[in-house]
């Protein structure tokens, strides 16, 4: 029998976004009883360093202390490790290497499920910071298997996504659902016929105004959990049932 299955969240990034990745996760699992949910520990520690202004070259890097969040997970006897927050594995590299246990990268589960969809899309908008944006993790990864990507320009990440998504991270959600939507919108305008959510803010802040195209949305944190889901699954019908 492998080690005990146990999920280690690195969150606080930002708090709002852990706490909803860890209601997505409870939504995904069939469970019974509460013994049939899938078990985590979380370091929810908001203190990371701004991971926008980091990748701007306007403040330090978090990865210290991404490392130490690495470092207690792992001390939790964590068997795998996710990240709910899209612009952090712009680090992934140096924390998959420090890490004992695996760490799921968020942009696979977007791929596989764009993918394998009975109607796969040819152009989706990809709404995320300008970090993720320029690292093209989604852009190369969805070009590579025929989908065009549509991103926003600077001016509409100046002037909806960045005050947007500082907004929820102030709570203020209706505030940055709006601006949101209006991000949103113009990808759809320009040609997008599916989005991906790639900011771990921008999901919660649109479901927060329920903006009419929700249902041509992506969530990547709610697909992560999805997958997290599958291998408890698996596992407690493995080694539990």
């Amino acid at each position: 029998m492998p080690e005990p299955f146990l999920l280690g969240v690195l969150g606080g990034m930002g708090p709002l976004a852990t706490l909803d990745f860890q209601h997505q996760l409870l939504e995904a699992t069939d469970a019974g009883s509460d013994q049939q949910h899938l078990p985590s520990v979380v370091w929810n520690v908001p203190q990371v360093a701004d991971r926008q202004k980091a990748l701007a070259g306007n403040g330090p890097s978090p990865l210290p202390q991404l490392l130490t969040g690495i470092k207690k997970l792992n001390q939790a006897g964590a068997s795998h490790i996710v990240i709910p927050c899209n612009t952090a594995h712009h680090w992934y590299p140096e924390l998959s290497h420090a890490s004992d246990a695996p760490v799921l990268h968020i942009v696979d589960t977007v791929v596989d499920k764009l993918i394998q969809a009975s109607e796969k899309p040819q152009r989706v908008g990809i709404i995320a910071t300008q970090g993720t944006l320029d690292a093209g993790w989604f852009q190369q990864r969805l070009n590579a298997q025929g989908i065009e990507t549509i991103i926003a320009d600077k001016s509409e990440l100046e002037t909806w996504f960045v005050p947007g998504c500082y907004a929820v991270k102030r709570g203020h959600l209706i505030e940055g659902g709006q601006l949101l939507s209006l991000q949103a919108q113009a990808l759809l305008t320009r040609g997008a016929q599916q989005l991906v959510l790639a900011c771990t803010e921008v999901p919660v802040a649109l479901r927060a105004v329920n903006a009419p195209f929700l249902s041509l949305t992506h969530d990547p944190a709610r697909l992560l959990a999805e997958r997290c889901s599958r291998l408890w699954q698996d596992y407690r019908l493995t080694y539990l049932a």
